[in-house]
């Protein structure tokens, strides 16, 4: 693994590709962060990038001094993070698998542009779906494998921790749960690692008064969960506020090299006998982008539907030639 990704990188300049809803949402969400003192937005549709830029940076009196402008792929070069959410936008009744095909070409024009300009820093993938486009992008790129990652689930995982919070009244901070395999429709809720503030989640609903319909109400919560995009889809066309938070979250960890553990999306190496695809799981992530997976607690049935999981993957991007 490259220990030093960010010491030959301006730590403070970040660049996101693609100005769409999600691209926008992103970078309003940081340049409320105040992580960074510049931010490049490129988009194909120049002068969407640059009516962006200017709409944000009006707000910049009310935030931290920052440089927001639209720019090219020459602007790369020194940046210490890029953010490509660049892609086809998910419609109403379609899966984000559906999207490949699309997306994986978007990133065949995409991933070389960066490669060229001997980018150093790291690589967060938030286009759809996201753990097969990170396989692509750390294939294309042929970055090390720490460099490139995924949002994976932290927004899933936000999602589900939001769910508990509201069904035990306590606050959704206090709750310790993940998601984890694909962030789409085979996601798994490793409930056997839930904790609220390190109580197990079956004595905690206990707790609450929660007993006869248990199994039921947490098998809803999960349903609620893995549906909420295509729910928000339908009501609004599309879903950008809450995965703008969770790049924030995954930045910060970055940017801070806090050692936070998120569930992004990032290559398996043997565990749980997958590999070669890029799944999201618990991972360590610091200025040298992923560390490191953390081993949670998981049952014979969620390690059965994990590998369930990333065959999906698999099998999808065998597919499609990269």
């Amino acid at each position: 693994m490259e220990n030093n990704c960010l010491n030959c990188t301006n730590v403070r300049k970040v660049v996101i590709i693609g100005c769409g809803f999600v691209g926008s949402a992103c970078a309003f969400s940081l340049m409320q962060s105040g992580l960074f003192s510049e931010m490049v937005l490129i988009d194909s549709d120049i002068a969407k990038a640059e009516g962006e830029a200017m709409d944000i940076s009006h707000g910049v009196p009310f935030a931290k001094p920052m440089k927001i402008y639209a720019g090219d792929y020459d602007d790369i070069k020194n940046a210490s993070l890029v953010i490509i959410t660049a892609g086809a936008n998910q419609k109403e009744g379609e899966t984000r698998l559906d999207l490949v095909k699309k997306n994986i070409s978007i990133f065949k024009s995409i991933i070389p542009e960066i490669k060229k300009r001997k980018f150093n820093g790291i690589l967060l993938i938030v286009a759809n779906p996201v753990d097969i486009l990170t396989t692509v992008a750390l294939k294309l790129s042929g970055f090390p494998k720490n460099r490139v990652l995924g949002s994976g689930t932290v927004l899933d995982t936000a999602r589900l921790k939001y769910e508990l919070g509201k069904h035990l009244n306590v606050d959704s901070r206090s709750v310790h749960a993940f998601i984890i395999g694909e962030h789409g429709d085979s996601e798994i809720p490793a409930w056997s690692s839930v904790n609220i503030s390190g109580v197990p989640l079956d004595k905690f609903c206990e707790m609450r008064g929660f007993c006869g319909d248990h199994q039921e109400t947490m098998k809803k919560i999960a349903e609620d969960v893995k549906n909420s995009a295509y729910e928000i889809i339908s009501k609004k066309k599309a879903t950008y506020y809450g995965v703008a938070m969770a790049v924030k979250r995954i930045c910060e960890a970055i940017i801070r090299d806090e050692k936070s553990i998120l569930p992004i999306s990032s290559v398996m190496n043997g565990e749980y006998g997958i590999e070669g695809i890029s799944l999201s799981m618990p991972a360590i992530v610091g200025k040298d982008g992923f560390e490191t997976h953390v081993p949670i607690q998981l049952d014979e049935q969620e390690i059965i539907a994990l590998k369930n999981s990333a065959m999906t993957l698999k099998n999808i991007l065998d597919q499609n030639e990269i």
